[in-house]
């Protein structure tokens, strides 16, 4: 199906497109991404920044009642024509996180949400804060946020470079972006501890600047491994850091 979608779209971002596409392949590491994510969520649930689908197709497949978006108007043509027609699938928006106009765009989703999820998103903009304020105000009270960011500015290379990153994130300055915005922490952790390796030498060595696709697969193969590393490891170092938290009533 997702070939299909492929021929009759374009895309104005190729390097992240074929980068979310190398990631699509890698079901195992997408499962666990999403099981890791979804502990804390519930009820109505918006993406914000859905790309092609990569998580939200796990919520789908495991029942949750989700809503999709992203930006650009061809990731949202690409989940239409791929979740249309689902029973727990809800809806597609365009929605520009940190859009100058967000709240007159976005006004009737205002307080719609039980819980809004942001997986490698807030690291694209400038104003993350304002990325925050933003996602709080599609949540209802005591609604659930959780965020995902890559971690440790050291690891910072062509990677982010070629996928617009501003910014890496440790557990303190995330939970502190929460805090300036009065969202009350619930969880922290740093996830996927294994990647650091591969993100850091193929990103600051080789020089690349989109995730090759031999070593994603290499990479789903032995996630089952990666799990179990990530148990000791989550509290102090990963590839990623999560963050959830809690909208005050």
């Amino acid at each position: 199906m997702e070939q299909e979608i492929n021929k009759e779209l374009q895309y104005s971002d190729q390097v992240g497109f074929e980068t979310l596409d190398s990631i699509s392949k890698a079901d195992r590491f997408n499962e666990w991404m999403f099981k890791t994510i979804s502990a804390d969520t519930n009820g109505e649930i918006l993406e914000i920044g859905s790309g092609i689908g990569n998580i939200s197709n796990f919520f789908v497949g495991n029942g949750f009642q989700i809503s999709v978006s992203d930006m650009r108007a061809e990731y949202c043509e690409y989940l239409k024509k791929k979740f249309t027609g689902v029973n727990n699938f809800r809806n597609v928006y365009q929605i520009d996180i940190v859009d100058p106009e967000f709240d007159r765009k976005h006004a009737a989703l205002f307080g719609k949400f039980d819980s809004v999820f942001a997986l490698n998103i807030i690291e694209h903009v400038e104003d993350d804060g304002q990325a925050l304020k933003n996602c709080l105000k599609l949540l209802k009270p005591e609604g659930n946020l959780v965020i995902l960011v890559p971690a440790f500015k050291f690891l910072f290379n062509d990677f982010d470079k070629g996928l617009g990153h501003y910014r890496r994130y440790t557990k303190k300055s995330l939970m502190n972006l929460f805090n300036e915005n009065k969202i009350p922490v619930v969880r922290s952790l740093y996830f996927n501890f294994a990647g650091i390796m591969g993100w850091w030498f193929s990103g600051k060595i080789l020089q690349k600047k989109e995730i090759p696709s031999g070593q994603m697969k290499l990479y789903n193969k032995l996630v089952w491994i990666f799990k179990i590393i990530d148990l000791f490891t989550r509290p102090f170092m990963g590839l990623s850091v999560i963050v959830s938290g809690k909208k005050k009533k």
